[in-house]
């Protein structure tokens, strides 16, 4: 069997335990030999849940069952989770009416699917003289997410590249 952090039985080598029953209840403090004498009267196992205390505690469970649904409850909150992935979209500045339309289908897209989105714009040659047009493009692609979306940075330029996060909004704001 898995021991994963706790000692049980024979591997509890203090002299003297504060016990527990398997119902809560303090049984006291006594030495280790006659907590596993207990705990083997009564078919469980003697487990040490704080080895930092002085005296240490233990609990009289049956380690085998408590091991079991410690792995299923760790199943069962792995299942819950949910990997948030950040979908990029790109642009160019001189971007057409009808294309910006696709890149925001797609975006709302992402935002509707719980994913993060990162808009961003490149800028190549000349364009670089005019970063207002991408940081104007930006926001409008930002206001144009806005009812599901909500932008986590403003507009930042980083070398050639300008860009926003979006974020998905939370479910109680967007029932509003």
């Amino acid at each position: 069997m898995a021991n994963i952090g706790h000692q049980t039985n024979e591997e509890i080598r203090d002299k003297e335990v504060r016990l527990i029953s398997e119902t809560g209840e303090q049984l006291g403090i006594m030495s280790s030999q006659e907590a596993l004498r207990m705990a083997e009267e009564q078919n469980l196992d003697l487990v040490k849940i704080s080895p930092n205390a002085v005296p240490p505690v233990c609990k009289l469970m049956d380690y085998g069952k408590y091991r079991f649904e410690q792995t299923k409850r760790e199943k069962e909150a792995r299942k819950n989770q949910r990997v948030v992935e950040i979908k990029e979209i790109r642009m160019s500045p001189s971007i057409d009416v009808n294309d910006f339309n696709v890149k925001l289908r797609n975006a709302q897209k992402f935002l509707s699917e719980g994913n993060r989105c990162k808009v961003t714009v490149r800028f190549r040659g000349r364009e670089m003289a005019h970063t207002n047009i991408g940081q104007d493009l930006l926001l409008k692609f930002a206001e144009s997410c806005g009812e599901n979306a909500v932008m986590d940075k403003s507009p930042k330029l980083e070398g050639r590249h300008m860009s926003i996060f979006l974020s998905p909004k939370p479910a109680k704001d967007a029932k509003k």
